[in-house]
């Protein structure tokens, strides 16, 4: 399972050296991202205003993707998760990581680990972490 930042990386020139960083780690791999993902990325993409042939090249990233949507056992996922992260002060229940938890719950209900770049994941009950953050 793959966070937005380190999957998008792969798409955005600025995002060169966080790609290679993980590119050992997902080489070989099927790519798994969440719903939320799609979401995040076609919207930042839609704000930055890109052209068709970004956007093409977006869409056939995304599609070569598997990607995970919403369902009932993914919800109660997500609801155990951010039920355990407010009640032990953990960041990851705050609002504004509404889709970092979308994208742990998934990673938590497919029994896998998650290819992160971002602090926030770290701690939290159950969630195994992949990540070259130093």
């Amino acid at each position: 399972m793959i966070d937005t930042s380190v999957y998008s990386a792969r798409l955005d020139p600025r995002g060169h050296r966080l790609a290679s960083d993980y590119r050992q780690v997902l080489d070989g791999r099927t790519t798994i991202i969440s719903f939320i993902t799609v979401a995040e990325m076609r919207f930042g993409a839609h704000i930055a205003g890109w052209g068709v042939r970004r956007l093409h090249r977006l869409d056939h990233e995304l599609d070569r993707a598997k990607v995970v949507w919403p369902s009932h056992n993914l919800v109660d996922h997500y609801v155990e998760l951010r039920s355990w992260c407010v009640k032990n002060g953990h960041g990851l229940g705050h609002k504004d990581h509404e889709a970092d938890r979308w994208v742990a719950a998934t990673a938590i209900r497919l029994g896998v680990p998650l290819v992160a770049h971002d602090a926030i994941f770290s701690g939290t009950k159950v969630l195994r972490i992949i990540s070259r953050l130093s």
